[in-house]
């Protein structure tokens, strides 16, 4: 009774150690980068919806808050009717640098669309942050 006792608490002890060795790192493991940390305004935060406006043009600034990775960032824009697939504005672009302005155009007037927002390091893509937010044209 006592050496399963015994065997037991061991048993637990080990669990609880290896389950402390595997706290997530704020680096990713392959290439030792910073995981990508993301400020956009409009904000993509809450299920944002921002307030209807009347356009025709809708600016977005999407800044990397994180330490650039050395390869720079590529960042994705898609704007869409809100549950729709078809997309009527996308942009891609690579950067190096924190502060990037996007205008997004052709918003389709009086419906809600999302607005998704994707940035990945171009050193190594499983560094991913996404974010989305909702607006409207009047």
């Amino acid at each position: 009774m006592k050496t399963t006792r015994q065997f037991s608490f061991i048993a637990v002890l080990l669990l609880l150690l290896a389950a402390a060795g595997c706290q997530k790192s704020p680096s990713n493991d392959l290439t030792g980068e910073e995981n990508l940390t993301v400020q956009t305004s409009p904000v993509t935060t809450n299920n944002h919806v921002e307030a209807p406006a009347p356009g025709p043009t809708f600016p977005l600034k999407v800044t990397i808050t994180s330490k650039m990775p050395s390869g720079g960032v590529r960042i994705d824009v898609v704007a869409r009717l809100d549950g729709s697939a078809t997309t009527f504005y996308t942009e891609s672009k690579s950067s190096l640098t924190a502060d990037n302005n996007f205008v997004i155009a052709n918003t389709p007037k009086t419906v809600i669309c999302v607005v998704e927002i994707t940035v990945v390091s171009n050193t190594n893509s499983s560094n991913k942050w996404t974010g989305s937010y909702r607006y409207s044209s009047k």
